[in-house]
Protein backbone atom coordinates (compact mmCIF):
# COMPACT_ATOMS: atom_id res chain seq x y z
CA UNK A 1 0.00 0.00 0.00
CA UNK A 2 1.24 3.42 -0.90
CA UNK A 3 2.11 6.08 2.24
CA UNK A 4 -0.64 8.30 3.64
CA UNK A 5 -0.28 11.98 3.66
CA UNK A 6 1.02 11.98 7.30
CA UNK A 7 3.79 9.67 5.95
CA UNK A 8 2.25 6.25 7.81
CA UNK A 9 2.54 2.98 5.43
CA UNK A 10 -1.14 1.69 5.65
CA UNK A 11 -0.47 -1.78 5.07
CA UNK A 12 2.18 -1.27 8.40
CA UNK A 13 -0.26 0.30 10.22
CA UNK A 14 -2.66 -2.85 9.08
CA UNK A 15 -0.46 -5.27 10.28
CA UNK A 16 0.21 -3.62 13.41
CA UNK A 17 -3.43 -3.54 14.11
CA UNK A 18 -3.34 -7.42 13.78
CA UNK A 19 -0.79 -8.09 15.50
CA UNK A 20 -2.34 -6.12 18.54
CA UNK A 21 -5.75 -8.03 17.83
CA UNK A 22 -4.11 -11.55 18.22
CA UNK A 23 -2.03 -10.11 21.43
CA UNK A 24 -5.62 -9.32 23.29
CA UNK A 25 -6.86 -12.14 22.29
CA UNK A 26 -4.37 -13.92 23.88
CA UNK A 27 -4.09 -11.84 27.07
CA UNK A 28 -8.34 -12.30 27.02
CA UNK A 29 -7.71 -15.97 27.05
CA UNK A 30 -4.92 -15.69 29.88
CA UNK A 31 -7.08 -13.58 32.27
CA UNK A 32 -10.30 -16.43 31.63
CA UNK A 33 -7.63 -19.04 32.64
CA UNK A 34 -6.17 -17.00 35.72
CA UNK A 35 -7.58 -17.65 39.28
CA UNK A 36 -7.29 -15.07 42.19
CA UNK A 37 -8.19 -16.76 45.68
CA UNK A 38 -9.59 -13.98 47.93
CA UNK A 39 -10.53 -14.26 51.41
CA UNK A 40 -12.48 -12.07 54.14
CA UNK A 41 -13.34 -12.98 57.97
CA UNK A 42 -9.89 -14.49 58.37
CA UNK A 43 -10.73 -17.05 55.96
CA UNK A 44 -14.35 -17.65 57.04
CA UNK A 45 -15.52 -16.79 53.38
CA UNK A 46 -13.45 -17.22 50.25
CA UNK A 47 -13.80 -17.02 47.06
CA UNK A 48 -11.72 -17.88 43.74
CA UNK A 49 -12.45 -15.37 40.45
CA UNK A 50 -10.88 -15.46 37.50
CA UNK A 51 -8.82 -12.74 35.76
CA UNK A 52 -11.88 -11.54 34.07
CA UNK A 53 -13.46 -10.52 37.27
CA UNK A 54 -16.26 -13.59 37.33
CA UNK A 55 -16.98 -15.89 40.65
CA UNK A 56 -15.93 -19.36 40.18
CA UNK A 57 -16.46 -20.23 43.93
CA UNK A 58 -17.59 -19.20 47.62
CA UNK A 59 -17.06 -21.13 50.79
CA UNK A 60 -18.40 -20.23 53.77
CA UNK A 61 -17.28 -21.39 57.12
CA UNK A 62 -20.50 -22.94 58.92
CA UNK A 63 -20.67 -20.65 61.87
CA UNK A 64 -21.15 -17.69 59.96
CA UNK A 65 -24.87 -19.16 58.99
CA UNK A 66 -26.80 -17.40 61.80
CA UNK A 67 -30.35 -16.50 60.52
CA UNK A 68 -29.76 -13.74 63.42
CA UNK A 69 -27.04 -12.39 62.37
CA UNK A 70 -27.08 -12.05 58.39
CA UNK A 71 -25.59 -8.78 58.40
CA UNK A 72 -22.22 -9.94 58.80
CA UNK A 73 -22.09 -12.85 56.40
CA UNK A 74 -23.63 -10.01 53.58
CA UNK A 75 -20.93 -7.92 54.69
CA UNK A 76 -18.11 -10.53 54.65
CA UNK A 77 -19.17 -11.75 51.03
CA UNK A 78 -19.36 -7.80 49.82
CA UNK A 79 -15.92 -7.52 50.71
CA UNK A 80 -14.44 -11.06 49.14
CA UNK A 81 -16.33 -10.16 46.45
CA UNK A 82 -14.84 -6.46 46.14
CA UNK A 83 -11.24 -7.28 46.49
CA UNK A 84 -12.18 -10.16 43.86
CA UNK A 85 -13.19 -7.65 41.52
CA UNK A 86 -10.40 -5.29 42.11
CA UNK A 87 -7.40 -7.74 41.81
CA UNK A 88 -8.90 -8.90 38.84
CA UNK A 89 -9.34 -5.39 37.36
CA UNK A 90 -5.37 -4.84 38.99
CA UNK A 91 -4.34 -7.78 36.76
CA UNK A 92 -6.02 -6.53 33.64
CA UNK A 93 -4.94 -3.28 33.83
CA UNK A 94 -1.19 -4.98 33.93
CA UNK A 95 -2.14 -7.31 31.25
CA UNK A 96 -2.79 -3.95 28.83
CA UNK A 97 -0.05 -2.18 29.94
CA UNK A 98 2.72 -5.21 29.17
CA UNK A 99 1.11 -5.15 25.55
CA UNK A 100 0.61 -1.67 25.00
CA UNK A 101 4.22 -1.12 26.61
CA UNK A 102 2.77 1.35 28.92
CA UNK A 103 0.85 3.18 26.35
CA UNK A 104 -2.41 4.70 27.07
CA UNK A 105 -4.99 4.01 24.28
CA UNK A 106 -8.44 5.16 24.41
CA UNK A 107 -10.39 2.21 25.06
CA UNK A 108 -7.69 -0.43 25.84
CA UNK A 109 -5.81 1.20 28.91
CA UNK A 110 -7.27 2.36 32.21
Amino acid sequence: MSDSPLGLNLGDLLKKAQELGQQMKVRQEELAALRIPVSAGGGMVQMVFNGKGEALSLYLDRSLVDPNDIAMLQDLVLSAVNEGVRQAQQRQQDAMAKMTGGLKIPGLTG
